[in-house]
């Protein structure tokens, strides 16, 4: 089965008109949205039936030291398309985003595994602790000011 990619312009589309504030730019990939609407974005382009995303591939974070970026890779079987969605979060001590767990039920240890590594926390998480490591590690060894 072959699918195609929704740009981040149809995505930014769709967003503005679901979830209102939440789009902060787009490309030809990709559509970024506030680190707090995640839930609301998640849940309308999980529910919408021009959308129809279903299935969240992964959620991946990177750290570009001025502020995380989350990823999140998305497929609807239905439809055979792909979406990418993107978050920046700014801040060092207390990075958080909004869950978004109670929309694809596989983001909860891909959530926990971005708070174990990297320290960017999710609020809304019904289970927000670590995966890998063992409670009381000092820090967040993916990060790049880790030492």
């Amino acid at each position: 089965m072959t699918l195609t990619a929704v740009s981040g312009e149809v995505l930014a589309q769709r967003l503005r008109e679901a979830v209102p504030n939440s789009v902060i730019e787009w490309d030809d990939t990709a559509v970024w949205v506030e680190p707090s609407s995640l839930g609301s974005v998640a849940r309308a382009l999980h529910d919408n039936a021009d959308t129809d995303f279903k299935y969240l591939n992964a959620v991946s974070a990177i750290d570009f030291v001025e502020h995380f970026e989350l990823v999140y890779h998305l497929t609807s079987l239905a439809k055979r398309h792909t979406g990418v969605v993107r978050s920046r979060v700014y801040g060092r001590e207390e990075p958080t985003a909004a869950s978004v767990v109670g929309v694809w039920r596989g983001a909860d240890f891909q959530e926990r595994e971005i708070w174990d590594l990297m320290g960017v926390r999710f609020t809304g998480h019904p289970n927000m602790k670590r995966i890998m490591l063992w409670e009381g590690f000092d820090g967040h060894p993916l990060r790049k000011d880790f030492l």
